[in-house]
Formats: structure tokens, C-alpha cells, sequence
């Protein structure tokens, strides 16, 4: 029997290992109550737990630009029919997420007919969808994708990043989850400039899901890095090296953002060492 809460995650390529799968199970069981199941599109299974259902990639179907920003491969998702005979409302989540309290409220929140998505807090006065965490019903929307297949640069050019095309294109519109439940990382959780040389980030209060997007990811900063920089800096190291970068590139002639090297640091935060984990 099908259960009632399913989660979704899509992992393609090399940018995410088995690892996040897993994590994101192991993240799930200690977060729902009662039976779930994930289900995962992957074009690649192996390390994958045995009790992560994996199903091939849905298909895209189309060319989508190679100049257009976002994640257009999660559009498949749309389809009529997904891989594995997943059908019913289901959860998605992508697999940098961090799930830091119970999310049994995600699976009832509004009607199951809605598509439910995150906030995009980047730009927080306009009224636009990020689909890091997002619910809909299987086949409920596949005008989605016959839309995009039937025109994929007009679209990709029109929304630049998938999760706006799924703002606006969603007929009725989309809903949003509780504003406390889903928070950005970068935005909600690290403290501002100059304090976040001197304390990690904050979990903010009753938040259920941690969304990283545009990085760091949440296993560079469980280790305490930023980016792919594998090298750990004491706040003095930090700010000495990202001048002495801005020197190098200046001396050359390239650009180089020296207040974006100077954000780049942060302290482990032991809420996250404690969530993200099997």
C-alpha cells in the first residue's frame, strides 16, 4: 500500500553523491512520524540505501539552452507519469537540504490539489516560488511540460531559472508554506558582516527546513569551509587571504570580488553537525 507522506529527490550527474541520498533519508526518518517513503530519479544508484526506492531520470524531453541559468532538469517532474508508478501528492525536496525539525505538517498544509512551494527569499517583495521544497500532485500539471517542450528557448530565455517559469506558470497560482518553516541559509542563518568571524550560524526559531541556495553546501560547512576550498582559516587567516588574492588579481588585471571572498567565512554551527547526518 502506497503510503500517505512520500518524498521525492532527483539526483543526476556528479554534483551530489550517494551520501545526500542517504543523509536525506536518515534526515527524513528521524522527522516524520509514521510510514514514508523516498522515492529518488537517478541516473546512478549505486551506494544508495536499499530502503530509498530508485527509479530512472524522467525525461526531459527537450533542449534547454546550455546559456540558460537554473535547474531545468526538475521540469521532467511535471510529466504524466513518473518512473516506478510514483503517483499521488508527493514532497520534493532537493538533496542539499537540511531537515532541522518534524515535517508532518508539509504533507497536510493546505489542499492536496495545491502546489505548495518555498519562498524565494532572495527577493522577498516580489511574489516568486523556490522549488527546494516544493508539493504537488503527479500528472496534475503536465501542460508544464508539454508547454516547455513545445517551446523550450522561448521559455528558458523568457524565465531565466525554472522555479520562476513555475511561479507564473502554474495555473491558479502557487501557495506558499508558513514563513517560519523554510529558511534560506545564507540569508536567515548567517549572522551579518563582521559577526559572523565571530559566531556561527543560527538555526532561526521554529524552522523545519534549511535550503542552501547557491551554496555552501551543507557538508562544506559541517567541515567548516566554504565553497570547495578544503583549507580551515582562523577569521585573520581568512581576511589576510582574500587581500592577498585581490592583490594578486589586481597586479594581473582580472577582477575579483573582494567583498564576496570577505563574506565567504563561517563557523561550524553544531545544529547543523547534529541534523545533517545518517
Amino acid at each position: 500500500m502506497r503510503p500517505d507522506k512520500q518524498i521525492i529527490c532527483i539526483k543526476w550527474g556528479t554534483a551530489y553523491p550517494a551520501r545526500y541520498v542517504n543523509v536525506l533519508y536518515a534526515m527524513c526518518a528521524r522527522n516524520i512520524t509514521g510510514a514514508f517513503k523516498l522515492h529518488c530519479f537517478t541516473d546512478d544508484a549505486a551506494g544508495i540505501r536499499p530502503e530509498i526506492a530508485c527509479h530512472a531520470l524522467p525525461e526531459l524531453g527537450c533542449q534547454i539552452p546550455p546559456d540558460s541559468p537554473g535547474k531545468w532538469r526538475k521540469q521532467a517532474l511535471w510529466a504524466r507519469e513518473l518512473p516506478g508508478g510514483v503517483t499521488g501528492t508527493v514532497l520534493f525536496l532537493d538533496l542539499d537540504s537540511a531537515i532541522v525539525g518534524n515535517m508532518d505538517d508539509y504533507f497536510t498544509y493546505g489542499s492536496s490539489d495545491d502546489v505548495i512551494t518555498a519562498r524565494n527569499w532572495a527577493r522577498p517583495l516580489r511574489r516568486l516560488g523556490q522549488t527546494s521544497v516544493f508539493r504537488f500532485k503527479v500528472g496534475a500539471h503536465a501542460y508544464m511540460l508539454d508547454n516547455l517542450r513545445a517551446d523550450p528557448a522561448g521559455i528558458a530565455h523568457k524565465y531565466q531559472f525554472e522555479q520562476h517559469y513555475v511561479t507564473h506558470g502554474i495555473r491558479n497560482g502557487i501557495k506558499f508554506w508558513p514563513e517560519t518553516w523554510t529558511k534560506h541559509f545564507r540569508l536567515h542563518c548567517l549572522p551579518p558582516l563582521p559577526l559572523r568571524y565571530f559566531l556561527p550560524p543560527q538555526l532561526p526559531r521554529d524552522c523545519k527546513i534549511v535550503t542552501f541556495p547557491g551554496g555552501p553546501n551543507p557538508e562544506q560547512i559541517v567541515k567548516g569551509h566554504w565553497w570547495h576550498d578544503e583549507t580551515t582559516h582562523t577569521p585573520w587567516q581568512h581576511i589576510r587571504s582574500a587581500f592577498r588574492e585581490y592583490g594578486h588579481a589586481m597586479h594581473d588585471g582580472s577582477r575579483i570580488g573582494l567583498m564576496k571572498d570577505l563574506k565567504s567565512y563561517l563557523r561550524t554551527p553544531e545544529w547543523l553537525v547534529k541534523h545533517w547526518q545518517e
